[in-house]
């Protein structure tokens, strides 16, 4: 199953870092936060990886591109281009990243990135989001809800918009303002999609989060799994600070995979 990054945002909340890379590539203990995210989901097997690029995907073509070259140690002929990996270190991925335009909005990368998705179920999330929640479980329940879209719901407090679910079916029924303290869920990504919901999608300036959530509500192909463990977004310079203060604690979270 393939496991799709929406990475192509500006991050204008965290330009502190964003001026300079994409902010998926904010760096949390040394590596991406994107790396942080695909390592949750290869810790479950799941290792064919579409990135759904724009601002500044360059730098995450680049990082790709140097990955295993320097992780590893390497004898090179220059004459010929010839490497002899001495000891190579990497990742069993594949990995694809797609420039799915600077402008676009979420909806529209996942349209744009419909031909490498649109062969069976496929996850999905966002490319600034952490979490413990167990993926397999995630998928089990997607398929007995029968549901087009399964989002993964959180606690978060803060600004975030609620979500008001059927706890009997899991169907989600629409999406509210979210007040402080008042312990609601929130979407926290961490989807699990069928191709049906490239239908549901207009263009480019299509806000995944609006137009196609509303129509698959309507529908009743919307679906939820609560996950009441450990979530942490990086919105702002705090959010990523708080996820440094995690990993230095020698015991993150959201860190599922063994060294």
């Amino acid at each position: 199953m393939k496991v799709a990054i929406l990475a192509g945002g500006f991050g204008t909340r965290l330009s502190e870092e964003t001026q300079i890379r994409p902010k998926p590539m904010a760096e949390i203990g040394g590596q991406p936060i994107l790396w942080h995210i695909m390592k949750i989901y290869s810790h479950y097997g799941m290792k064919d990886f579409v990135i759904l690029g724009g601002y500044k995907v360059d730098f995450i073509r680049d990082y790709f591109l140097r990955y295993r070259s320097s992780r590893s140690d390497f004898t090179i002929d220059l004459g010929t281009g010839e490497v002899d990996w001495v000891e190579a270190r990497g990742e069993d991925w594949r990995v694809t990243v797609l420039d799915t335009g600077k402008e676009s909005l979420t909806g529209g990368r996942i349209r744009r990135a419909r031909k490498h998705l649109q062969d069976g179920t496929f996850c999905l999330t966002y490319g600034d989001g952490v979490s413990n929640v167990n993926i397999p479980d995630t998928i089990r329940h997607h398929r007995d809800t029968r549901a087009w879209c399964t989002l993964t719901a959180v606690v978060q407090p803060g600004r975030y918009g609620v979500l008001d679910l059927d706890h009997e079916s899991h169907a989600v029924r629409g999406f509210g303002e979210k007040r402080a303290g008042d312990g609601g869920l929130i979407n926290g990504g961490f989807f699990v999609c069928e191709p049906e919901i490239f239908d549901l999608i207009d263009d480019d300036t299509t806000t995944w989060e609006a137009e196609p959530m509303a129509r698959l509500i309507d529908r009743g192909k919307l679906a939820s799994y609560v996950h009441d463990g450990f979530w942490q977004s990086m919105d702002t310079l705090r959010d990523k600070q708080v996820l440094e203060n995690h990993w230095a604690s020698g015991t993150p979270p959201w860190k599922v995979w063994n060294d």
